[in-house]
């Protein structure tokens, strides 16, 4: 437990100077571990192995809690192809290449050639393998959105569900290898079976895992139900294991991982339960996984360690270039943008728990040279932890897709607003809209003593009729909001003129006459009333109270947004559908200047303004994904 916590404080440290977290984890453990500070040793090791367990059932969750299908259907036809590439291509040609290079790997070097075959499969398996975490941290850090963002984490979530199913069957191939088994019909039959066992079985937990939910259970009792849902697969693969070895003389093998992430499957797309279930594996993760690669670090030789480095870097670059020509025929496959051609493998590089959880199975089962093929395994995967992430960024600046902040000025900024009279309420507004990240502008038209108003950004139109000249030259056509506080005959001359020369995308107007009303409206103002705004505000208050404070945002830390679809693989999707965090409601859908009663089954349309009411930074995470 010291060694964790020290793993834990000493990991952010590694996050600080650029390093991924778990290679601080990892470090960690080599350091508290047999090779050097002894504070776990070997037996402590094999004896704390069942934390392990649960740390897959918890990986294999995740993964599968990523594979959510309606995410995927825009982009189904490239995700299919770059899959292929990347599946086919690395697992035949590092297999391939790793077999004839055998002799370069020490403890491969005096292997009979059925056990290189073995060997080299696995490593094949292994090399497959992507993260799913890792890649979601790049593209929420770069903020992407777009084709080749979609196609990165589809393919990325069905390749960790492949790669499990790969690795079914090329454990029971190596495992047959290495007892000199002879591979048949029979052979072949029974591994059918394994597999639909597995297969069946984890449609069985998903289904299980949906009990869990029930609104009776506190969410400590819910994350128990998990944990001890995942080990029990383990527990329960291992019965089945040694039972039917006793009774049969043959070891029914079904597969933990594979029916772990199947049962995650089930819950995350036949179910309700998914945002609560991916919540719950939010909390869980982050215990486990420091728990987790501490220890794999504190089973590591050092030794071993530094003697297979030059072998790890071999290693990572034929993995580099295997998935480089898969990356070229997932693009020509499926008739992608040319410009992804030389990019498309850049995303696929890091590796993490999925890659780190199979090595350790084969370190289990092959406990002759398990361990060193553990070793090279985690070195590489070091490797990729720190070339991956930087090259995934770089693809993502390239296509074009990322939405990071821009600097703050007129061409970029969309969130600049301009407010036309200088007086208490104006000035009080530009404060507030200051204080939430826009730009606000006052305009002087009248005699007014600016010293009030003199820290923020004043314009003096020395004119009281402005002309569209005067307006362009405050650069007003590239504002998103306009506020008018004037006089109504002065609102509606400004408003007339930015409805037909400037197209600003919203005008605010103070109305001060009633009988004004209609012609603003014409113009497609916001109009604010004062005298029945207030009086509105007040009744709703009296016989609301809570719900006119979540809608005005005034509780703390919320706000609201409105976001327009833009984004042609939002087109039809259902409410229901959408990823929205669980602190993000919708208030309303404005569709064609009318304000819809909508539902879950609700379909959106290209140029809907959703308006949504939450905590700020995850309104912020919403405000790309509806954008094209």
């Amino acid at each position: 437990m010291i060694v964790a916590i020290a793993a834990n404080q000493i990991a952010k440290v590694f996050q600080k100077i650029k390093f991924p977290l778990i290679t601080g984890l990892i470090i960690t453990g080599i350091v508290g571990g047999p090779s050097i500070l002894n504070f776990i040793n070997k037996d402590e090791v094999i004896r704390l192995d069942f934390l392990n367990q649960i740390a897959l059932a918890i990986i294999a969750f995740s993964a599968g809690a990523e594979l959510y299908i309606d995410d995927l259907r825009s982009r189904i036809n490239s995700i299919k192809w770059m899959t292929i590439g990347q599946l086919v291509i690395t697992f035949v040609l590092t297999s391939v290449t790793i077999y004839f290079a055998a002799d370069f790997i020490p403890f491969m070097a005096n292997m009979e050639s059925k056990h290189k075959i073995a060997v080299a499969i696995l490593f094949g398996t292994i090399f497959v393998a992507r993260s799913p975490s890792s890649a979601i941290a790049v593209i929420n850090e770069m903020r992407a959105n777009g084709p080749f963002t979609k196609t990165v984490m589809g393919v990325t979530v069905v390749k960790d569900v492949l790669v499990i199913i790969l690795f079914a069957i090329c454990l029971s191939i190596a495992k047959a290898f290495i007892s000199n088994e002879e591979i048949g019909f029979q052979f072949l039959i029974v591994l059918f079976f394994e597999l639909v066992a597995s297969f069946s079985l984890g449609y069985l937990l998903g289904r299980i895992l949906q009990i869990s939910f029930n609104d009776r259970f506190s969410e400590k009792i819910k994350i128990g139900i998990i944990l001890i849902l995942g080990f029990g697969t383990y527990l329960f693969a291992d019965f089945v294991k040694h039972i039917t070895a006793d009774k049969l003389h043959h070891e029914f093998v079904i597969e933990p991982l594979l029916i772990c992430i199947i049962g995650s499957f089930v819950v995350t797309n036949y179910s309700k339960h998914r945002l609560e279930f991916s919540e719950l594996l939010e909390k869980i993760s982050p215990t486990i996984y420091i728990i987790f690669f501490t220890l794999i670090g504190a089973s590591l030789d050092l030794n071993v360690l530094v003697s297979v480095f030059g072998i790890a870097i071999a290693l990572f670059f034929l993995r580099l270039i295997t998935m480089y020509f898969g990356g070229v025929f997932g693009v020509v496959a499926a008739k992608d943008n040319k410009k992804y051609t030389h990019i498309a493998w850049m995303p696929y590089l890091t590796q993490a728990g999925v890659a780190i959880g199979l090595s350790t199975l084969i370190a289990n089962q092959f406990p002759e040279w398990g361990h060193q093929f553990e070793t090279i395994i985690i070195a590489v995967i070091v490797i990729n932890q720190l070339v991956g992430p930087p090259l995934f960024k770089y693809a993502l600046n390239i296509v074009g897709e990322t939405h990071l902040r821009a600097k703050m000025n007129l061409e970029q900024n969309s969130r600049d607003a301009v407010i036309f009279g200088v007086e208490s309420q104006s000035i009080a507004l530009a404060d507030q809209l200051n204080k939430h990240n826009w730009k606000a502008r006052l305009v002087c038209m009248d005699d007014f003593d600016t010293n009030d108003a003199k820290n923020h950004d004043i314009i003096v139109l020395n004119t009281n009729d402005p002309t569209i000249e005067d307006l362009k030259s405050i650069e007003l056509e590239k504002v998103e909001a306009v506020v008018l506080m004037l006089s109504d005959s002065k609102n509606y001359h400004i408003a007339e003129l930015l409805y037909e020369h400037c197209g600003t995308k919203e005008i605010v107007v103070r109305l001060n006459k009633r009988e004004n009303f209609e012609k603003f409206h014409k113009l497609g103002a916001l109009i604010i009333e004062p005298a029945t705004a207030i009086v509105s505000l007040l009744d709703h208050f009296v016989r609301s109270p809570n719900a006119t404070s979540l809608l005005l945002g005034m509780d703390e830390g919320q706000e609201t947004m409105d976001v327009e679809v833009n984004d042609e693989d939002m087109k039809g999707l259902r409410i229901r559908e959408l990823r929205l965090p669980t602190d993000v409601i919708i208030l309303s859908i404005k569709r064609n200047e009318q304000l819809l009663i909508t539902h879950g089954y609700t379909r959106l349309r290209l140029g809907d303004v959703l308006t949504f009411v939450g905590k700020e930074e995850s309104l912020e995470k919403l405000k790309f994904k509806f954008d094209n």
